[in-house]
């Protein structure tokens, strides 16, 4: 009977335990959500201000004389690159510009004289150059030189006229030629600089964790990439402007056999 009794009494007290668990748990839930909430947020704030201390910025700020002169020579190649690209181009332009004006059919043709047609062509263009040269040389066949069969005189003084233009055509792409070749190379160099100067400060520091070979590895390495993204233009600019200066000593070629022909073929009219 006593224990019956005593079984009545903890059944009793049972709602009133879970209750107070019950509330001690909803007071508990508040507070953990207050210290959480500050570190999810201070988790997602972390990567927006997290700022890159390994890069093109950090190799200018702190990079020694020899990193920063690499630098320094690659972007002057680069500069120079663009600028013998454009430049050349737009005299390649120009000069195809005045080849249209001398073909056959147009006004400089059908002018009264070779003297007459040549006024109408550009003042500083290779084909009044050409036209000049070959009057030039037509009325000074005298002298030592009127031994010399009239033919072979034009032909050497439109080939050297010829060459000329050539040689001016030809100007800036040695350089292209030559950042082509180097700059890989020099790239490479301050990347084999940048390394040793990391291998160096990892070995004083007696430290190889991933953030003390990471960081200065991959600012050695951008040398590299800048070292190639130097070469590319300047070997597709090459390439490209050597191409189309065939095209355009083509039509030189071609405008001064035609001016062997007319001169030779009726000189008293030039």
């Amino acid at each position: 009977m006593l224990r019956i009794q005593v079984l009545i009494r903890r059944l009793k007290s049972l709602p009133a335990a879970v209750a107070l668990g019950l509330g001690l748990a909803l007071l508990a839930v508040p507070a953990v959500q207050a210290q959480t909430e500050p570190a999810a947020t201070s988790a997602k704030a972390a990567p927006e201000s997290l700022d890159n201390p390994y890069g093109l910025k950090a190799i200018v700020d702190h990079g020694d004389l020899v990193s920063k002169g690499v630098l320094g020579l690659l972007m002057v190649m680069s500069l120079g690159t663009w600028y013998v690209l454009v430049s050349k181009l737009l005299e390649q332009r120009k000069l195809l510009t005045e080849a249209s004006a001398v073909r056959v059919g147009t006004k400089f043709w059908t002018a009264g004289s070779l003297q007459q047609g040549s006024e109408g062509l550009a003042a500083d263009g290779a084909f009044r150059y050409m036209t000049e040269t070959a009057l030039e040389a037509n009325k000074h066949h005298e002298g030592m030189l009127a031994g010399v069969d009239l033919s072979a005189w034009l032909t050497t003084s439109l080939e050297e006229a010829g060459e000329e233009v050539e040689h001016r055509m030809q100007k800036g792409l040695a350089f292209l030629a030559t950042v082509g070749s180097t700059s890989p190379f020099i790239g490479l160099f301050g990347t084999v600089w940048g390394i040793l100067n990391a291998l160096t400060a990892i070995g004083v520091a007696g430290q190889a964790s991933i953030d003390k070979v990471a960081g200065p590895v991959g600012e050695a390495l951008i040398m590299t990439a800048i070292g190639l993204a130097v070469a590319v233009p300047a070997v597709l600019g090459y390439n490209w402007l050597v191409g189309r200066n065939t095209t355009a000593l083509h039509y030189v070629t071609t405008f001064s056999s035609k001016l062997r022909a007319s001169l030779l073929g009726a000189p008293a009219r030039a």
